[in-house]
């Protein structure tokens, strides 16, 4: 669309200074609940992508050489400059994305955790040395940063994505270059403003928007050589493959189908209020949403406490605080969990309760699905087969804690799991035995704090890497081996050695 209102218009945000872009493609940015445009977002021209490119790589030189000590500093005064401005991120969040203000101001204080790892920079970019590896020769490593990396980032967390990715980078010496959501860009654009006000220099840290072109020309610049992405399974696989065979180092997290097993010795009620904000929290839009509950045994008498427990939750927009359930974040959205519940209506699932045709008073626009749940659900329902990414609960019943091993082992998906018992032998085999990056044990959103990596597996990641803890630091840095080898002033000189003993 063409831009009308230039005070609505997202900047850019390159070489430490917001840019007004001249692309002539924009598109608007909706608050969920009303449907009134809230801001503009341009879709950078290639020319703009290459300039946030060039000044990152001209600003690498320099950073790369700045001191550990510097670079902890910086990331100590943007912690605590994010730590002040939760209110207003918070803020942001629902106004473009829709989630209820207490889980936006959550998802600022888990990105925050991952500022306070970045933190500890000094300790973590630390290398190895065995002196006397060899007689008079020492080894050691030195982990050094790889030059200017990007991030590709979904709607669904436009601040802990974010965070998952550029802290850690620039605090390893890299540049970055940041491709928020087009859904929802102001909020990872005030957090990148913060980051450089803590006194990142001038190209350290900058943002495109756009789309799939833009996402393209990250993946193909030749001056990036790093690229990581959070989302769908469709764009991170393509994400993954181009930015490889582009020569760089990729990561992609994904899509997932997350299961939470409930066993008889559960504590009933904590169980069932931790799984019904797993599915409905944020109205369901987490990668990490425990969307399908497996059941076993008698706990399947607790279908009716499940389904009048989710009727009580209440339903509205994301600025009322005691909303549970805000709206989906787009029209589209919203269509597409209502067609995949009508879906598993008429593939046989058995509809408890139905969120379709919700209605907020005094928000008649907005894009409201209330809580949904199945019983009776089959493998071959497209409610199991897809991530409906909404506010739906698939239910599952099975007879034992094998079968449900099994049933969870079986779908292709490894992002995370999670199981409620007050049996740590039920646990212990559930951990040992289930084939799921990420395990919770009476948790029912299993996603590691900031110095623990995060480690989705199988169809849900692509790269041997994760986000946060030591694999990013992996991720972001090259490991340099030096074998050296010192002689006295006054050793015999002129003589070639073409050979090292290692006796």
């Amino acid at each position: 669309m063409s831009q009308t209102n230039n005070s609505l218009n997202v900047p850019l945000y390159i070489n430490g200074e917001r840019v007004q872009s001249v692309s002539t493609e924009w598109r608007d940015v909706v608050n969920p609940a009303t449907q009134e445009v809230v801001a503009r977002v341009p879709f950078a021209t290639e020319a703009e992508v290459n300039q946030a490119v060039a000044n990152a790589k001209q600003a690498f030189a320099s950073w790369r050489n700045t001191s550990l000590g510097q670079r902890m500093r910086i990331m100590l005064k943007f912690q605590q400059l994010l730590r002040e401005n939760i209110a207003p991120l918070a803020e942001l969040i629902t106004r473009e994305h829709g989630k209820t203000l207490p889980d936006a101001e959550g998802e600022v204080m888990r990105g925050l955790e991952v500022v306070e790892h970045a933190c500890s920079i000094t300790s973590l970019q630390l290398g190895e040395l065995a002196e006397n590896a060899a007689s008079g020769i020492d080894v050691y490593t030195i982990h050094q940063p790889i030059g200017v990396g990007a991030g590709i980032t979904a709607f669904n967390f436009p601040v802990m994505l974010p965070c998952f990715m550029f802290p850690i980078a620039v605090a390893a010496g890299n540049t970055f270059v940041l491709k928020p959501s087009e859904q929802d860009p102001t909020s990872s654009l005030f957090l990148v403003e913060l980051a450089n006000r803590a006194g990142l220099p001038p190209g350290v840290l900058n943002v495109v928007h756009g789309g799939p072109d833009v996402v393209n020309m990250i993946c193909d610049h030749p001056d990036i050589r790093a690229v990581s992405f959070i989302g769908s399974t469709k764009v991170g696989t393509h994400v993954y493959n181009r930015a490889s065979q582009a020569g760089k180092r990729a990561q992609s997290m994904m899509g997932a189908k997350n299961h939470c097993i409930v066993l008889p010795d559960a504590n009933k009620d904590q169980a069932i209020n931790n799984l019904l904000g797993a599915a409905f929290g944020a109205a369901g839009q987490r990668c990490m949403a425990n969307s399908v509950v497996v059941l076993v045994g008698e706990t399947k008498e607790w279908i009716p406490e499940i389904v009048a427990r989710s009727k009580l939750l209440k339903i509205g927009p994301g600025t009322d605080r005691e909303a549970d359930v805000g709206p989906m974040v787009s029209k589209a959205a919203k269509a597409r969990t209502e067609g995949l519940i009508a879906s598993g209506v008429e593939q046989g699932a058995k509809l408890l309760l139905d969120g379709r045709n919700c209605r907020v008073e005094g928000y008649a626009e907005g894009n409201f699905v209330g809580p949904t749940v199945f019983s009776g659900v089959g493998v071959e329902m497209d409610i199991y087969t897809q991530e409906i990414f909404g506010p739906a609960m698939c239910i599952v019943e099975v007879a034992t804690l094998d079968e449900a091993i099994a049933f969870i082992n079986a779908n292709p998906n490894g992002n995370g799991t999670s199981i409620f018992t007050s049996s740590g032998w039920a646990a212990r085999k559930f951990q040992n035995e289930i084939d799921v990056g990420q395990v919770g044990i009476n948790v029912p959103l299993p996603v590691p704090v900031a110095y623990f990596s995060f480690t989705g597996s199988r169809a849900s990641k692509l790269g041997d890497l994760g986000p946060n803890g030591k694999q990013a630091l992996q991720f972001w840095t090259q490991t340099k081996t030096v074998t050296a080898r010192w002689f006295a002033p006054d050793a015999d000189g002129g003589k070639v050695n073409t050979t090292i003993s290692m006796k």
